[in-house]
């Protein structure tokens, strides 16, 4: 369990910035952007084997929990922004 974890830690901000680059190239309704994460996650985890000894299976745990993993860090690093930049407005 650490293995995937850790793992899935390693890939989190690949698969964000993976993400944030279709989100700029390919207009992607919102709704749809944590599916596309997850599925990235997953194709990146099931595809990194020369980089680790995991079997495929933890490597596709990992890359679908880094896809998850990267759409809450980019929302609440979109929110954290978000509220810093109003309290700064309103005050």
């Amino acid at each position: 369990m650490e293995q995937i974890v850790t793992f899935a830690s390693l890939l989190t901000p690949l698969v964000t910035s993976l993400v944030q680059l279709l989100k700029r190239t390919f207009p992607i309704r919102k709704r749809f952007i944590p599916l596309i994460s997850f599925f990235i996650g997953i194709f990146i985890g099931l595809f990194a084997y020369p980089f680790t000894d995991m079997t495929a299976d933890f490597r596709v745990w990992s890359g679908g929990l880094a896809g998850l993993a990267a759409t809450g860090l980019y929302e609440v690093g979109k929110r954290g922004t978000g509220r810093l930049g109003r309290s700064r407005k309103a005050g």
